[in-house]
């Protein structure tokens, strides 16, 4: 599996600008952080169950809105697509500055421990970003 950079995190972890509930048991929800390689930035991003997530980046400060599948498909990928409704214009880790407003649909994978995924940009592991790890002991 190639790992990308990090690049604009924000923008890809974003979905349809009506997120929604999500069943309460869904791996997604909790607290995820991502490193870069070079351990120099990370970001962190409070996803909950109502659809919508909090994102930290640097000095980014970011709100979206998503949806994501209930169950994985026959690969084991949940399809995700997430809209920026919030942005304090500020850098994030790849020194851009996100504008809100565009739906991003991406692919992610769990680790079977509940722990880690990873987030491609289509239904394969050739082009992803991560591992994201959960954060225990935040709440969302």
């Amino acid at each position: 599996m190639r790992m990308l950079a990090v690049g604009s995190l924000a923008l890809m972890l974003s979905a349809a600008a009506q997120g929604g509930p999500l069943r309460h048991d869904h791996p997604i929800i909790g607290t995820w952080r991502i490193t870069l390689p070079d351990g120099s930035c990370s970001e962190t991003y409070r996803i909950r169950p109502d659809g919508t997530t909090l994102v930290f980046s640097k000095e980014e400060v970011a709100e979206s809105s998503f949806t994501i599948s209930d169950q994985p498909d026959k690969d084991g990928f949940y399809k995700q697509t997430d809209t920026i409704t919030k942005d304090n214009g500020k850098r994030d880790c790849s020194n851009q500055i996100t504008k809100p407003g565009k739906a991003i649909t991406n692919y992610l994978q769990f680790h079977p421990n509940g722990n880690l995924f990873v987030m491609c940009a289509d239904r394969s592991l050739e082009r992803c970003i991560g591992p994201f790890i959960r954060v225990r002991g935040q709440s969302i």
